[in-house]
């Protein structure tokens, strides 16, 4: 990638003999939204205090916006906006005054702190509960505040840690919309750290699966998908116009035919399981034999399905390494499920 705004290279973290960060190299370029994918404990905010100059790595180096941010972290911070997980606020200021007060510490002219403050409050959809206490606030709008302060001194990189935690269905859609609309139309790059698999998908362009400290695929969604469809077992459902009279014969000549693995018959389709590539092959047989074809579907692998491919990988290696990773993969499936 020319010229990244966020690069890192053999970027490594190590607690005592616990290697959080493993050897970490990623490119994200300007304007591009991220997202770093993993579990709990993934190493993931390790990587990120890295890149704000707020804990040094062991080895390797964090370019961020032109600046080095082990050596030069002040400059980095006036280029990033980062938001934790829980933003802390003055509950007894009302959100307004609170803004204000970032935005002085972040030295915008006393001129500007209070249109400032209000255009943003506009931006993420606070205008109506500006002068409402913080306090009381409900999370998804603390978030949303949140936003607004991470934007107040116009950063060219915005870093999110687990930014929808805790905020119910419709407040999440309603900010990662938000966050797409802010990158597409400023341009701001956004590194997007989540363990929720259906919201990177959402809104991300590329995203990197992170286990362990290791970053174990790094492209986008799309990509995976197709190279996990490669090595897979590809499912095809064919549907017909009424329950299709299959006999013995054409069964056990679907079964004959070279890399099909399982036929099931549902209703008015049928299942077939087996290699890449042979959906022609199947609906030429259902043409040669007469039957009504009214449809035909290739599963497609969501992230989940990608993200599970590459976790068996080192659930696998752990298990001839003769350490079993299934507990691990149960808490984090039950996680995400929940």
């Amino acid at each position: 990638m020319e010229n990244p705004v966020i690069e890192l290279i053999g970027l490594t973290k190590l607690y005592g003999s616990l290697k959080a960060v493993d050897n970490l190299d990623l490119s994200i370029g300007r304007g591009e939204i991220y997202g770093l994918l993993g579990p709990n404990g993934a190493g993931k905010t390790t990587t990120i205090l890295m890149m704000l100059g707020l804990t040094e790595p062991s080895a390797g180096s964090v370019t961020v916006c032109g600046f080095n941010a082990t050596s030069n972290p002040v400059a980095v911070k006036r280029k990033v906006g980062y938001m934790p997980d829980n933003m802390g606020f003055y509950d007894g200021l009302n959100a307004l005054d609170n803004l204000v007060y970032i935005a002085r510490l972040n030295g915008i002219p006393e001129s500007k702190v209070r249109d400032r403050a209000r255009e943003l409050m506009e931006m993420v959809g606070l205008e109506n509960a500006m002068h409402k206490k913080a306090g009381t606030y409900s999370r998804g709008m603390k978030q949303r505040l949140g936003l607004a302060e991470v934007l107040i001194k116009q950063p060219e990189v915005i870093i999110l840690d687990e930014p929808t935690n805790g905020i119910d269905p419709g407040g999440v859609k309603e900010f990662l919309t938000l966050i797409r609309q802010l990158s597409r139309q400023q341009h701001i790059t956004v590194l997007l750290s989540s363990h929720h698999l259906n919201q990177v998908q959402q809104v991300c362009d590329r995203v990197g699966i992170f286990v362990e400290g290791r970053l174990l695929a790094n492209d986008h969604i799309s990509r995976l998908s197709t190279e996990v469809a490669s090595r897979e077992s590809q499912v095809v459902t064919v549907s017909f116009g009424g329950a299709p009279q299959l006999s013995e014969v054409h069964t056990q000549a679907l079964m004959n035919t070279e890399g099909v693995k399982a036929v099931e018959l549902s209703g008015n389709s049928i299942e077939i399981t087996g290699a890449p590539g042979l959906t022609p092959s199947y609906v030429r047989f259902f043409v040669a034999h007469g039957f009504d074809i009214t449809g035909v579907h290739q599963k497609e692998y969501n992230l989940e399905d990608v993200y599970q491919r590459y976790f068996e990988n080192i659930s696998t290696e752990k298990e001839t390494n003769g350490k079993s990773g299934n507990i691990f993969q149960r808490s984090f499936f039950k996680g995400i499920k929940n």
